[in-house]
């Protein structure tokens, strides 16, 4: 980790959003390492309680996320994030999100999410009795998610 005087610490925060899903970098069995931000002036991200905003030297918290957008500002550039839900925790400016899985707006296929989009519309239409009405609800607000992630980047 980078050490910063506490005049810089003030102004950033580091990140780090891990994955809780096997795969290529994984810090445990169940989390893999998606990526590290260093030099964050602030984000924003979904909660179960709504969106909020953290700048450096937020209170500590931990919060359950929702399925929704991260936005990461660094420098005077916002990264945008479809996040499907996980939990967040923030402590003395280090923020680390661990999420069911993650894409970049800038990664998304903005024909496949469409299409995706389409298809969740569809089928939840066409669902029957509550357990498919659930999850086609569940597949649609993850559509909106990556269609909404490719937006904010456009």
């Amino acid at each position: 980790m980078i050490d910063y005087s506490d005049d810089d610490r003030s102004e950033m925060m580091r990140m780090m959003i891990g994955h809780l899903r096997p795969g290529l970098l994984c810090i445990t069995d169940m989390v893999c390492l998606l990526e590290v931000f260093l030099e964050v002036k602030e984000i924003s991200l979904s909660t179960n309680s709504g969106q909020i905003g953290v700048l450096p030297n937020h209170v500590p918290i931990a919060t359950a996320i929702n399925i929704g957008i991260l936005r990461i500002r660094l420098n005077d550039q916002w990264l945008t994030i479809a996040l499907m839900g996980g939990f967040a925790r923030m402590d003395n400016n280090e923020i680390t999100i661990l999420v069911n899985d993650a894409e970049k707006g800038s990664d998304i296929d903005p024909r496949e999410a469409q299409q995706a989009l389409e298809i969740a519309e569809a089928n939840l239409r066409k669902a029957e009795g509550k357990r498919q009405t659930i999850k086609a609800n569940l597949a649609l607000r993850q559509a909106r998610t990556r269609v909404e992630a490719i937006n904010a980047i456009s």
